[in-house]
């Protein structure tokens, strides 16, 4: 990992690698940073061939790039409010040579459709949106000191607005996928309920014999299939190492 000074708000910025040293990441030192819920959503996405995918409240770029990455036809837009975080987006895709199917649209997904318009972000215009929201409502637990993080895990209006957002982007028989956390499950699935169906939804183990910590679900835009419960995906062994799917995930070398 290479550092990189800089004289952001958002601290000392440094240069990680992922998907097996093959995605490159400038981003935050402190506060929220790309992880497993980025390159496990990136990796739940279908094919997609040479269609759109929106990454909503895309931080630094993460999932988009990574969906990129593992697919070379997909063109992507990063979708972020802070006006830093969208700089390094920009950064992101131009460091690993995307810039020719890589853009980023700095606006915030919770405000009103007319100015999302102006901003750039057309209705019925994606073919897939992905995203992974903040897990917590306000007041729902101590907020971290830190802007990013804090912005990352706390979640202004709930998750309406960003299903909202997704409803709007998405072409009839378009995917939208999440990760968010297991306890959420609840909510997720009556936030969908208007508009979505094929609801598929995978459970995320930390290890084996613990409740899962996160679900991944996916659902499409007017669809009218049943929903279905997938084969739960488990991080780590017993011996706190990544399973073998879990090390293929992470390497970019499998998907879910």
């Amino acid at each position: 990992m290479s550092e990189v000074e800089t004289e952001l708000a958002l601290g000392e910025i440094v240069e990680d690698r992922l998907l097996d040293g093959r995605l490159r990441l400038r981003q935050p030192r402190k506060g929220h940073r790309a992880g497993t819920d980025a390159i496990l959503l990136a990796a739940a996405l279908p094919e997609l061939d040479g269609g759109t995918l929106l990454d909503i409240g895309a931080g630094v770029g993460t999932v988009g790039l990574a969906a990129a990455l593992l697919r070379p036809a997909l063109r992507v837009t990063l979708l972020e409010r802070d006006p830093e975080l969208a700089a390094l987006a920009k950064l992101n895709i131009e460091l690993n040579g995307m810039a020719d199917r890589g853009i980023v649209m700095a606006a915030d997904v919770t405000a009103p459709a007319a100015e999302l318009e102006t901003a750039g972000l057309k209705a019925a215009s994606f073919d897939a949106v992905a995203m992974n929201p903040p897990f917590y409502p306000q007041g729902g637990t101590r907020a971290s000191p830190t802007p990013n993080r804090r912005a990352a895990h706390v979640a202004e209006g709930g998750l309406q607005p960003w299903l909202r957002a997704a409803r709007r982007a998405l072409k009839p028989g378009g995917l939208l996928a999440i990760i968010h956390r297991a306890e959420a499950l609840p909510d997720l699935l009556a936030g969908l309920a208007p508009g979505f169906g094929a609801v598929a939804i995978r459970p995320v183990h930390g290890v084996t014999d613990r409740p899962a910590i996160r679900v991944i679900v996916t659902a499409v835009l007017n669809s009218r299939k049943p929903a279905e419960l997938l084969p739960a995906f488990v991080i780590n062994g017993p011996d706190g190492r990544f399973t073998a799917e879990s090390e293929a995930v992470h390497r970019g070398q499998a998907r879910l």
